[in-house]
């Protein structure tokens, strides 16, 4: 059920990257849109009442209670990149500043800069 919620911004994050005009805001959106994706799957990942998939000597395995860690891995490599893929954007969106000292894309278009 919460799932819902984690796809709702998952949207929130494609609206704001297909309607917004200026370029720090196409960013937050990415953002919003990178977190709604990573949490839907630590959800999925998610087994009620499970441990961790870590088994000493004599202990009986149930497969049933064992959480998926495939997913909490795949969600820290993608944070990771995230943060060199925000860190990269805010760049470029800073030289494209310095070059049309305007951060909206209407208005980028509108100028002729040699």
């Amino acid at each position: 059920m919460i799932q819902y919620l984690f796809i709702g911004l998952i949207l929130i994050g494609i609206y704001g990257l297909l309607t917004q005009k200026n370029l720090i805001k196409i960013v937050v959106a990415l953002n919003v849109l990178e977190v709604g994706v990573n949490l839907f799957i630590i959800s999925i990942g998610y087994v009620k009442d499970g441990v961790a998939p870590i088994l000493f000597n004599g202990v009986k395995t149930n497969n049933n209670l064992f959480v998926d860690p495939l997913p909490q891995a795949l969600v820290l490599t993608a944070i990771v990149i995230g943060v060199g893929v925000t860190a990269l954007a805010l760049t470029v969106v800073r030289k494209i500043y310095e070059k049309y000292e305007t951060l909206e894309l209407d208005e980028m278009g509108s100028e002729s800069n040699d």
